[in-house]
C-alpha cells in the first residue's frame, strides 16, 4: 500500500486508502492506459461498474500497471436490472469474468431501486458472494439511512461502505451522521460537483492560495476531513497526481465552514433521489 494515503478500516476489517480514482468513462485503450498511469502513480483504490462497461479495460490496466494485484482495492457494482438473487450472482461472476480477476476488493450495489423493491434480495446474493470468495468486501451506493437499515434488519449484515453524492452543494451531513452509526464508511461519487462553478469560486479560491494549493484540491481535503473517501475521476496523469497531494495539510474549521456554507438541503445536481431514482 502508497505509504503516503492514509487509510481507513472499514466494519469488516478490510483496510481501503482514503482516496480512489473514480473510472466513470475511462475505456477502450485511452482508459486502460489512464487507469494503469494512475496505479503507477500511487493510486490503489480504484472505482468501477458493471455499467460503466469498463471492467475489462480496468483489468488490462491492472496487469499492465507495476504494482502486484494484491497491493490494490478493486471495486464494481451491481447493475439494477440484476437485482434478483440469481441474477446478481451471474452478474458478479460476469464482473470477474470480464476484468480477469480471481475476486474484488469491494463490490456494491449500484442503486437501491426501491419501487422495485429487490435490493434486499440483492443483499443476501452479496452476502453469500462473499462467502464463494468473490468479493472481500460487500457495500452499497446511493443507501437512503432507511435502505441500510432494513438490510441490516432483514440480514444482520451492515454495508461496509455506502458510496452517494457528495460535494460542496450537497455535503450529506445526516447520511454521513447515519451511516456512522452502524460504521459504515461514506464514500464521495462526483466529490468535486463535476466542476460546475465551484472551481471558480473567490472564496475558495483564497482558501487555497492560502495554502498554496489548487481548488480542487482544497475541496478535496474538506471531503477527507469530512470523514469520507473522496473518488474523483481524472483521465490525465497531472490531475491524477495532483489529487493525490491533499495529505500535506490541513483546514482549518473557518475553511471547512467556508467550503460547507455552499451545501444545500437538496443539493444533488442531477435530480437522482434514491427514494425514486430507478438505475437499471
Amino acid at each position: 500500500m502508497n505509504q503516503q494515503i492514509p487509510e481507513k478500516v472499514l466494519n469488516d476489517g478490510l483496510k481501503v486508502p482514503a482516496i480512489g480514482l473514480g473510472t466513470y468513462s475511462l475505456k477502450g485503450e485511452e482508459g486502460v492506459k489512464a487507469m494503469a498511469g494512475a496505479i503507477d502513480a500511487g493510486y490503489r483504490l480504484l472505482d468501477s461498474a458493471f455499467n460503466y462497461e469498463n471492467e475489462g479495460a480496468l483489468g488490462k490496466a491492472i496487469r499492465q500497471s507495476s504494482v502486484p494485484r494484491e497491493e490494490l482495492l478493486i471495486c464494481s457494482k451491481l447493475p439494477g436490472r440484476r437485482h434478483a438473487y440469481q441474477e446478481a450472482l451471474m452478474a458478479i461472476e460476469e464482473s470477474l469474468y470480464r476484468a480477469g480477476l480471481d475476486y474484488y476488493d469491494l463490490y456494491l450495489i449500484h442503486w437501491p431501486n426501491p419501487k422495485r423493491d429487490q435490493y434486499v434480495e440483492a443483499w443476501q446474493a452479496m452476502i453469500e458472494a462473499k462467502k464463494r470468495g468473490y468479493i472481500r468486501s460487500i457495500g452499497v451506493c446511493n443507501f437512503l439511512p432507511e435502505h441500510n437499515e432494513r438490510l441490516i434488519q432483514e440480514t444482520g449484515v451492515a454495508p461496509s461502505l455506502n458510496q452517494v453524492e457528495l460535494h460542496p452543494f450537497f455535503d450529506q451531513a445526516y447520511q454521513r451522521t447515519k451511516d456512522a452509526e452502524h460504521g459504515i464508511v461514506t464514500e464521495s461519487w462526483s466529490p468535486l460537483g463535476r466542476g460546475h462553478s465551484i472551481l471558480q469560486d473567490e472564496k475558495i479560491g483564497k482558501v487555497a492560495a492560502a495554502h498554496g494549493k489548487t481548488v480542487t484540491q482544497v475541496i478535496l481535503r474538506w471531503h477527507i476531513q469530512l470523514g469520507a473517501i473522496p473518488i474523483p475521476k481524472a483521465a490525465s496523469l497531472k490531475h491524477q497526481k495532483e489529487n493525490l497531494e491533499i495529505f500535506g495539510f490541513e483546514l482549518s474549521e473557518e475553511e471547512m465552514s467556508v467550503i460547507s456554507s455552499f451545501s444545500r438541503e437538496d443539493g444533488r445536481l442531477w435530480g437522482q433521489d434514491p427514494s425514486v431514482y430507478e438505475e437499471l
